[in-house]
């Protein structure tokens, strides 16, 4: 019995040498391997910034292209199998502008001619192609030629509006004088229009982008937005091509008309302009009225703001160009071997308004510098359990017309197959890390931060700084509209996730954001580069290789229930029945942890044992189920009046597209409500709380992976 129970140890560990012998390496080595020292550059992502930002690239120019052709060939040397994604869509260019102040009616003489120029600084390295800058303008802006006086409006938000309606301030037929700085562009052009507003100047304020006047220098001798700095970008409301809402643009395709597009609400019927901080402030000195409130002043040295309207009348005339250009998204795929059926794809956007070294060009350097770190480990004999996709944007800073053009061209296909979506649109403004994700990825993102060196204290991880850091909560929402996310989370419910170190800088969309700023103020020694690509491809070998997915659908139904106490507080003494919602929430929650221990379940049950080819399909079953859950939490009607987003958890705000909302249907019902005051309004507040329900319902039946 002994020589049988011996020599039974004895065959079982020669076994067990055999298949340690034979046996491939396993993922997580090649997983430290691609975070480690000897794989990341900080020279090469240098050097990919350097070479991505030598010229201004605007979407549907040479100068991106050329841009496109340098991504495709790092792709391509690092034995990625690579392919460009052209799209022909609506694209605008600026013809002419123009803008004149007359300080005082009766003054006429005294009129100011604006030269709109953003000046170049000594010893600009840029200055041989500062002329390939295109002229400041808002892209999709309305074009004409108005004259009015102007009311200041503060940043442009309907609680300023409210402000000045108490204050008796009318400002229908006036053209408005806004700040940037707490919400979207296109949202301060719209809520302007609907006020009554007949033209929109936005400008960057002092105390917002310059430092303060006097508290800290300008670009090139500090970090701060130059007073003739001024931030371009799109006032565009919607998402895509706007001639092709809702499919991809295709050279043959069905296209709206320019009245079409315009009817259907998402671009201006008003024109508008950028301006400068030095513009803007000369403007307000013409401004009378009542004294502006104390937080609507400007930094200590800068004029006394008042509203208006008035005396100062400006005239303000843009022309505008719209073309059909062709915009190119580079696709890189390396193909799963055990699963090339699904994707975990990770994007950056390309194009930039100017030179681009923040945005969006820190993200390009990284996820070229990701590529060949990947390539690096193909060598060594890694091959990935799923497929992964890398993806490079073009046409972002229009209104994410690259990402959702080939999203709605590949809908079925990536609503079928996509595990998750990692966004970078920025990787680096400056310091701090901050990340915002779906709940089902929070802890993923949490465990990956603690696997990477913060680059700016080495004696610690990069969640040990995240935590000391930042306020709770600590990862923020996909609700917005503001990067390439939206298509993936909002139109078609795919986890997702977004992360960068710093938020926000004074240079942003200006000619200024060039890679001196980068290399002087925004990482000078360009370490957190290197962490953002460890940290997003590490994230992303981990859902390409782990057997099951990391989701963790405890964390979304405990999210659903603080949304919950929010939502109660803004119903106080309504006859709404929240029941429906409390109790789906509790079936959600139910099911998350009936899935995660049926996964223990599983791993408890292989053990030491082969794998049979049952274990692979319940391990395929449930990660199936685990990826589809997020496709529930959309509906095919979509927000009302807005029926692309989908998403009936997270979506923007209507008055705010890079404003967060939380049940964003019930949210807009509640808002309406409040103002018209009848029960037909209120009966919509709770056929919304019913969809909701109804959403997270299906969830839970996904996750649980039972008919009823």
């Amino acid at each position: 019995m002994i020589i049988k129970t011996v020599a039974a140890t004895l065959l079982a560990i020669a076994a067990s040498s055999i298949f340690l012998l034979f046996s491939p390496t396993p993922k997580s080595f090649y997983h430290s391997l691609f975070i480690s020292s000897s794989l990341s550059d900080n020279a090469s992502i240098s050097n990919h910034l350097h070479t991505l930002t030598r010229r201004p690239h605007v979407a549907g120019q040479e100068a991106n292209a050329e841009a496109a052709a340098y991504v495709l060939s790092i792709f391509t040397s690092s034995s990625i199998k690579t392919h460009i994604a052209p799209y022909p869509v609506a694209l605008t260019y600026p013809v002419s502008r123009s803008l004149t102040l007359t300080p005082s009616p009766q003054e006429p003489q005294s009129q100011i001619n604006f030269n709109l120029q953003q000046e170049i600084y000594g010893g600009d390295p840029y200055a041989d192609v500062a002329h390939e800058v295109l002229p400041t303008f808002h892209a999709f802006a309305k074009s004409g030629t108005v004259t009015a006086p102007v009311v200041y409006v503060n940043y442009g938000r309907l609680e300023d509006y409210e402000v000045l309606k108490q204050m008796g301030v009318n400002v229908s037929g006036s053209i408005v004088l806004a700040r940037y700085g707490k919400i979207y562009r296109g949202s301060i052009v719209q809520t302007a229009y609907e006020a009554g507003a007949v033209g929109v100047l936005v400008y960057t304020d002092r105390k917002d982008y310059g430092g303060g006047g006097g508290e800290g220098k300008w670009f090139p001798d500090g970090k701060w937005l130059p007073p003739s700095g001024v931030q371009v970008g799109t006032v565009y409301n919607g998402v895509g091509d706007p001639t092709t809402p809702g499919w991809a643009s295709s050279e043959e395709g069905e296209r709206l008309s320019d009245d079409e597009v315009e009817k259907a609400g998402d671009v201006p019927l008003i024109p508008s302009l950028p301006v400068s901080a030095a513009d803007g402030e000369t403007i307000l000195r013409a401004i009378g009225g009542q004294l502006a409130n104390d937080d609507w002043q400007g930094s200590e040295d800068a004029p006394t703001y008042r509203v208006g309207p008035g005396p100062g009348i400006v005239h303000l005339s843009y022309t505008g160009k719209q073309v059909i250009g062709t915009i190119e998204n580079v696709i890189g795929v390396i193909e799963g071997t055990e699963e090339p059926d699904r994707f975990v794809i990770l994007g950056n956007h390309r194009d930039a308004w100017t030179f681009g070294a923040v945005d969006p060009n820190s993200g390009t350097a990284a996820l070229l510098e990701i590529a060949q770190r990947l390539g690096k480990l193909q060598k060594r004999g890694w091959k990935p359990r799923r497929t992964i996709v890398l993806c490079n944007w073009d046409a972002e800073e229009y209104g994410l017309i690259g990402s959702t053009e080939w999203v709605e061209e590949n809908r079925q296909m990536l609503a079928s197959r996509a595990i998750a979506y990692l966004n970078v649109n920025s990787a680096v403004y400056g310091p701090g890390f901050s990340a915002s994700a779906t709940p089902q990825l929070d802890e993923l993102l949490k465990q990956a931060t603690q696997q990477v060196q913060d680059p700016d204290n080495s004696s610690q991880t990069l969640y040990q700084s995240w935590v000391g850091s930042c306020s709770s909560p600590m990862i923020d929402r996909l609700g917005s509209g503001e990067s390439d996310f939206a298509a993936f989370v909002q139109h078609v419910g795919i986890p997702a996730a977004d992360m960068a170190f710093g938020k926000g800088y004074p240079v942003y969309h200006s000619m200024y954001d060039d890679f001196i700023w980068m290399q002087k103020f925004g990482d000078p020694m360009f370490q957190r580069h290197v962490a953002v690509a460890s940290l997003w491809g590490l994230v992303a070998l981990w859902l390409a290789d782990a057997e099951f997915l990391p989701f963790n659908y405890l964390s979304y139904a405990l999210e659903l229930q603080r949304h919950m106490k929010d939502l109660e507080d803004e119903l106080p003494d309504k006859n709404i029945n929240l029941a429906p919602l409390f109790k789906s929430i509790e079936e959600l929650k139910k099911a998350a942890t009936k899935i995660n221990s049926q996964r223990e379940e599983i791993e408890q049950h292989k053990g030491w044992q082969f794998i049979g080819k049952n274990d692979h399909f319940k391990v395929r079953e449930l990660n199936d189920r685990l990826m589809m859950a997020e496709r529930a939490f959309t509906d095919q009607d979509g927000l009302l009046g807005r029926s692309w987003y989908k998403h009936l958890i997270y979506g923007p705000s209507k008055h705010d597209d890079y404003g967060s909302k939380s049940f964003p249907g019930i949210g807009e019902a509640i808002e309406k409500a409040k103002s018209l005051k009848t029960t037909e309004s209120w009966e919509l507040v709770q056929h919304e709380v019913w969809r909701v329900a109804r959403a997270v319902r299906h969830a839970s039946q996904i996750i649980n992976g039972e008919l009823t």
